[in-house]
């Protein structure tokens, strides 16, 4: 059962920081999601990209097998439709996916942790439009940072150490028009939370996407044409002890005439540095609570775990 959008926060971050930090903190620790407006990606580069987005999808098949890394995790390169099944998941989901990483240079002691990028030669344009997409959502991920810190209490630059040269991914989803040969309960994206820091989402305009309330009810998430939808990942609510909370979300499938045409999204999902430890913040312990404070692990080792439950390690 779906029940109408109540009081997710949309805030603009063009706006001083200190004048919409708090609204945001409220957003992610009721629901761990905000929409974000003016966040100074250009619109001109979000439809380029949906367009490049679209040219590579709209190839053949084998063609865009050639650029799947065997034993890669599909942390690079393609991922094919029918691979990604959300932890728990009986079935996978129902999209297909490129991967798009940090690029650093040789000799950098970071470089062993992530691969280098792969570029399909066949869309003109493809490296130097998700380049420049992917370094406007590293930016924009920093300011909304800085935001939490400030509702957190924190220093506003806390975060930028932390995720300096972190292994963030820019993922280009496509899932295809519903097919008549979908597996039984298969939809586009099963109930999962994000391993990761913060994602910003591009795409959400299209209905779809929800989130699962504390009180069990799915709330879908609505956003205006280029705005960004950000959730706080598993990481941040480690970091935070759960304060800032990472929510099970889904993408459903749509019906009647939307489920014959396509779905595209260009999430961001920003990681802290894989060297940085991850232990919850003093100030984010209760210490009143019966539960366990998580260990201290390296956001390497985390994502790791996470990667083999859902079928990509």
């Amino acid at each position: 059962m779906s029940v109408p959008q109540s009081d997710i926060a949309s805030v603009s971050i063009a706006q001083p920081l200190e004048t919409i930090a708090d609204a945001l903190g409220r957003s992610f620790q009721e629901y761990g999601f905000a929409v974000i407006r003016d966040h100074g990606i250009p619109q001109d580069l979000i439809e380029r990209a949906e367009e490049t987005s679209k040219a590579f999808f709209a190839l053949p098949d084998d063609v865009k097998r050639a650029y799947a890394i065997e034993g890669g995790g599909g942390a690079r390169g393609y991922t094919p439709f029918g691979t990604e099944k959300a932890k728990d998941a009986n079935v996978h989901d129902l999209k297909e996916f490129w991967h798009v990483g940090r690029e650093l240079p040789v000799g950098d002691p970071l470089a062993e942790f992530m691969a280098p990028n792969l570029w399909p030669s066949e869309v003109a344009e493809f490296e130097e439009t998700f380049s420049a997409l992917y370094a406007a959502f590293d930016t924009a991920g920093l300011k909304v940072l800085e935001a939490i810190a400030l509702h957190l209490g924190l220093d506003q630059h806390f975060f930028a150490p932390t995720v300096k040269d972190g292994n963030s991914v820019m993922r280009l989803l496509h899932y295809p028009p519903l097919g008549d040969d979908a597996p039984d309960g298969a939809i586009r994206a099963a109930a999962h939370g994000d391993i990761n820091t913060i994602t910003l989402l591009l795409g959400a305009e299209e209905a779809g996407l929800e989130l699962l309330k504390a009180d069990g009810e799915w709330l879908p998430i609505k956003a205006q044409e280029g705005a960004l939808v950000v959730n706080i990942g598993d990481m941040l609510d480690r970091l935070t002890g759960s304060r800032l909370k990472s929510t099970t979300h889904r993408v459903v499938n749509p019906a009647g005439e939307a489920a014959k045409r396509s779905r595209y999204s260009m999430p961001f999902f920003l990681h802290f540095r894989p060297d940085y430890v991850i232990e919850t913040l003093e100030s984010c312990i209760d210490p009143a609570s019966d539960s366990p404070v998580p260990e201290p692990i390296s956001s390497h080792e985390f994502l790791l775990q996470r990667l083999r439950e859902i079928n990509l390690a």
